[in-house]
């Protein structure tokens, strides 16, 4: 059966079936063969596309403005200093006006219900480069990087999640990996488990595709034979610095250290992260957290995030080719 895509808006993960994801990954692997051989086509020629970030980025930033640039269109930075937005125009009427002017839009931002105003008024594709609860653009380069670090095929995968999984990443990831039939175990304090009605979605896509999903304290079992371990920060952007001692202490069992990764048991289990990381004392942030806290590194240790079962900078690589195959899917219906 195929699949059409065209005029479609992502804003988190659940909107596109596992047939669709497959598609998007399809594309990706395509496009990335293709940018590497120099032989790719113009796909998105005089098209325009509105990006919007409230919230700073690098890899989103980026991703977004060269993936257009290598399909010939052009794009127009939107940040909250530069223009009207929530403050003297509301989210809906930005909409009625910016979806006159562009054919596709990307918000990266606070709240979800804004990108959904978005997707709601103006009448072309919206995609969500972040909000506080999703991260569906994340999670679509998780799923490329282990279909490539895998055997291609994501059902029956194994991957574990230590850390934070109460946060828009580990909600974008755990129900992308449970919608293609993945055995998702999730190690974290229980203060940091993902949400009920994440959770419950996430199961019951899981059970549909003849996966599962599984959240417990324990991390022995979660990592035993596991093919991925994933860990993200331990304070997400935006969250108040007070938190950090309150996350230090809970979180601090649940570092990707080599003990981590031998407890897998499995010589080709692979790192993920979706960056940046606090692995080092190359950071500002990482020189304060090692002087008030006596930390070398946070939710992952140099010698995992640097080791050969890394694959972090793939996955930043992947970011890109799967929102170039995103907004070509969406605009043109390829």
């Amino acid at each position: 059966m195929r699949v059409n895509l065209q005029g479609r808006s992502l804003l988190r993960i659940g909107d596109f079936a596992p047939a669709e994801i497959l598609h998007v990954l399809d594309l990706s692997e395509r496009l990335k063969r293709e940018k590497r051989a120099g032989a790719e086509d113009r796909r998105l020629e005089g098209r325009n596309i509105a990006l919007i970030f409230e919230k700073s980025s690098t890899r989103t930033r980026c991703a977004f403005e060269v993936a257009a640039a290598d399909q010939g269109a052009h794009t127009t930075n939107i940040d909250s200093s530069g223009t009207h937005l929530g403050a003297k125009e509301s989210m809906r009427d930005t909409a009625r006006v910016l979806g006159r002017l562009y054919d596709g839009i990307e918000y990266r931002g606070h709240a979800h219900r804004s990108v959904q105003e978005l997707a709601l008024h103006s009448g072309v594709p919206v995609w969500n480069g972040l909000t506080d609860e999703h991260h569906p653009t994340q999670a679509l380069a998780d799923l490329m990087t282990m279909r490539e670090h895998g055997s291609g095929d994501l059902a029956g995968v194994r991957l574990a999640f230590l850390g934070d999984a109460s946060n828009n990443t580990a909600a974008s990831l755990v129900m992308a990996a449970a919608t293609m039939g993945m055995d998702v175990r999730v190690a974290a304090p229980r203060a940091c488990w993902p949400g009920p009605s994440n959770r419950a979605e996430a199961e019951a896509a899981a059970a549909a595709a003849g996966g599962r999903v599984s959240v417990d304290e324990g991390i022995a079992d979660a990592v035993a034979g596991c093919d991925f371990v994933y860990t993200d920060v331990w304070v997400s952007l935006g969250e108040p610095e007070k938190i950090w001692a309150e996350r230090i202490e809970q979180l601090r069992p649940y570092q990707v250290n080599r003990s981590v990764m031998a407890a897998t048991g499995n010589p080709r289990t692979r790192f993920l992260h979706c960056l940046p990381a606090f692995h080092d004392l190359e950071t500002a942030v990482g020189r304060d957290i090692h002087e008030r806290f006596g930390l070398d590194a946070m939710e992952v240790t140099d010698e995992v995030f640097d080791s050969d079962a890394s694959i972090v900078f793939d996955q930043a690589e992947n970011r890109m080719h799967t929102i170039k195959a995103l907004m070509i899917a969406t605009l043109t219906g390829e």
